[in-house]
């Protein structure tokens, strides 16, 4: 792993918390910390000091994971569903989510959710119907308005343009 190598090259005492957390146990002096940060940029990483970039973190992961890796999405609300998960009050989260980022939790879960609806129509395995009752969208119909206000496209010209690619792969 290459922030453990990293801190121990800069010899921080750390453990490991969980997946890109690192819990220091001594204070770092500033050399030591600016170091740290410009390795890890070299190798793609970033360090996240700041409490609020690190609970942005935290949120983004676990829409990520419950809309793209879970096999059930959560029936409750996605808001209480982040809060319990977080450990924090949803109106909290949601007033620094919009501010760091430009976009409400909201808009960034109706984003993943389409990139999953695409993700789906791609694998052609269910029909627009399956994918909404998955979703959890109130109906096919809503999925749709949501599919073309965000792509630009209806799921059923976004399914022929994947059909058009494929065919015009075969004929090459």
């Amino acid at each position: 792993m290459i922030v453990n190598q990293e801190l121990e090259k800069l010899g921080i005492l750390h453990a490991v918390a969980d997946l890109g957390v690192v819990e220091i146990f001594d204070d770092i002096t500033e050399k030591q910390r600016i170091e740290l940060k410009e390795n890890l940029l070299k190798s793609g990483l970033e360090l996240l000091d700041d409490k609020r970039s690190i609970l942005i973190e935290k949120i983004k992961a676990v829409i990520i994971e419950m809309i793209h890796y879970s096999d059930e999405i959560p029936k409750m609300n996605y808001s209480d569903f982040i809060s319990e998960k977080l450990n924090y009050d949803y109106t909290y989260l949601s007033n620094i989510f919009s501010e760091v980022k430009g976009i409400t939790i909201q808009n960034y879960i109706i984003q993943h959710k389409i990139e999953k609806v695409k993700e789906l129509l791609l694998y052609d395995e269910l029909t627009l119907s399956e994918i909404s009752y998955k979703l959890h969208y109130s109906s096919a119909a809503h999925l749709s308005n949501q599919f073309k206000k965000i792509t630009g496209l209806s799921p059923s010209f976004f399914k022929q343009l994947k059909q058009k690619r494929m065919s015009n792969l075969e004929n090459l």
